[in-house]
């Protein structure tokens, strides 16, 4: 095999990977790997002539092509960042295979492509839980646009989906093996059947669930506001924020009606944090100039995305991430803020923050890099974060998820919001950073895993799109348009019940995970016993 064709392969397999992220169908994930996995086996077969490291460069270079192109788009909002995540990430992902190809050098083939899985399973865990959390491209977000082929994500979540993909590219590339080995009929035939069943049979179990699935009747009559603000170009004075708040009422007005329960608007509404103090909501003007629209609306409550702050009163009593400006210590969040019938504000801080944009990665160790860190919102600096998920409880009293931007793409996270009674997830954020491009497209798609995942419904109210529904099955209803005005209004279904995935979490990681510890281990001892 020439160089040529081996450059080839490794860029088919990144081409490939990328299709799913660009809006083809998901399924082109099942032969996404394809090429690479025959590039892979090359190496094996000629572990005498190649050193293993020989086939990182090939893996790398896939891996680079796959995250460009899906990921580009984060340099609309920051160069540097962008080139940090999508060098980093490829690279991790190169690492993983090449860990991958180390177990099949020095295992039979078949636990050797179990290694390939377990450790790629476990690398996608890691990105939820790390300092630097970057899942986007995890595998089973590929299949978020085909809602009727992943309904069993209410057990396994998105992981599942990342099995699902990975176990059809390797059993797809054994059947190939076998066709090319000339091993018989009776074996080809055995592994194509194993193939066909694992292809169909999630698929139309999937199928099944989806037209079975009916929502319990429990009604919400909410609208979402989409005010369309330009991020890039948008004054931070009173006047701004005056016709922000304008803007928003008179979007709500053109929908809401005496049935409305819920008014909800989008990420960082307000964004000129010391006026909206978390301790004192009530004094502040746009705060009170709602609460007064709001009374002339019967019972309606509203929720919607503020940049807020808290003072300290000394050092001692402020947090890790505090700032400090002349002798006064204080945190800036990216706030979701509640008000109540009763004109009574409450808040919840976003908890996971996007590293090298909201928070500095590694702070503890890296804290002199702090004035690096781009907010996207007007301020520099890590901002503060909250520690657990709280809901917010409505007059009714049932609760809603308040789900902030980057934090919709952690389907464990979710899990923890359901489990404390929430009965409708509410994302609300600015894709605006991102332009007319593939990422506000995909992260609008991932909206739809956690409505499957949890069996909640989603509101979703994005500043300058797409602001839509999402049912309980993953449907997309009333979608607005990218960058336009809109208010669009809907009675949404609240559910209670708890899905399997919702109480075991990423259960299978787990398992992965100590699966992968185990043949590590294994591949550490037959290395010393080797020397």
């Amino acid at each position: 095999m020439s160089r040529l064709t081996r450059d080839v392969l490794s860029i088919s397999t990144g081409v490939l990977l990328s299709l799913a992220w660009l809006g083809f169908p998901g399924w082109v994930l099942f032969f996404a790997f394809f090429p690479l996995l025959l590039l892979e086996n090359f190496f094996v077969s000629r572990k005498t002539e190649f050193r293993g490291v020989s086939f990182w460069g090939h893996a790398f270079l896939a891996f680079l092509i796959w995250n460009i192109i899906s990921t580009w788009w984060i340099s609309y909002a920051t160069v540097a960042g962008a080139l940090m995540a999508i060098v980093a990430n490829s690279l991790l992902m190169s690492l993983v295979w090449w860990l991958g190809h180390a177990a099949r050098r020095n295992f039979r083939a078949n636990l050797g492509f179990l290694a390939l899985a377990v450790f790629w399973i476990s690398f996608e865990y890691f990105h939820f839980h790390w300092d630097i959390e970057w899942p986007w491209l995890n595998l089973g977000n590929g299949l978020a646009n085909n809602v009727k082929m992943i309904q069993w994500y209410e057990y396994t979540g998105v992981l599942g989906g990342t099995v699902w993909i990975l176990a059809v590219n390797i059993v797809l590339f054994n059947v190939y093996l076998n066709i090319r080995n000339s091993a018989g009929a009776r074996v080809v035939l055995y592994s194509g059947g194993g193939l066909l069943f694992l292809l169909l049979f999630p698929w139309l179990f999937s199928r099944s669930m989806y037209n079975s699935y009916v929502e319990d009747e429990n009604p919400l009559n909410v609208l979402v506001v989409q005010p369309n603000i330009d991020p890039y170009n948008e004054a931070y004075d009173a006047q701004a924020e005056n016709k922000k708040l304008n803007v928003f009422t008179r979007l709500a007005d053109s929908k809401i009606t005496e049935n409305t329960d819920l008014v909800i608007g989008p990420e960082t509404v307000f964004e000129r944090y010391p006026d909206w103090n978390v301790d004192n909501l009530e004094y502040n003007y746009q705060f009170r100039q709602l609460t007064d629209w709001m009374s002339k609306h019967h019972n309606v409550e509203m929720l919607f995305g503020a940049s807020t702050c808290k003072v300290y009163r000394d050092e001692e009593s402020a947090s890790s991430t505090a700032r400090k400006s002349n002798e006064v210590y204080y945190d800036v969040y990216n706030s979701a803020v509640f008000v109540n019938e009763n004109g009574e504000g409450s808040t919840y801080h976003k908890s996971i923050l996007v590293p090298g944009v909201e928070k500095m990665p590694f702070r503890k160790y890296m804290g002199f890099l702090k004035d690096l860190v781009i907010d996207l919102g007007g301020t520099t600096g890590s901002l503060g974060r909250q520690d657990e998920p709280s809901n917010f409880t409505l007059k009714n009293q049932e609760q809603v998820a308040p789900v902030i931007c980057y934090e919709s793409v952690f389907g464990e996270y979710l899990t923890r919001f359901v489990s404390k009674g929430a009965g409708l997830v509410v994302v609300i954020t600015n894709d605006g950073w991102w332009r007319n491009t593939p990422g506000y497209k995909q992260h609008l798609s991932y909206s739809r895993l956690r409505a499957i995942e949890t069996r909640r419904s989603v509101a979703r109210s994005a500043n300058t799109g797409i602001s839509c529904f999402v049912n309980q099955r993953g449907d997309i209803l009333q979608a607005t348009n990218w960058w336009e005005e809109a208010a669009i209004a809907q009675t949404v279904n609240l559910n209670d019940k708890i899905t399997f995935y919702v109480k075991h979490g990423d259960f299978i990681a787990r398992v992965a995970m100590f699966m992968a510890v185990l043949i590590l281990l294994f591949l550490i001892v037959k290395r010393f016993i080797k020397e």
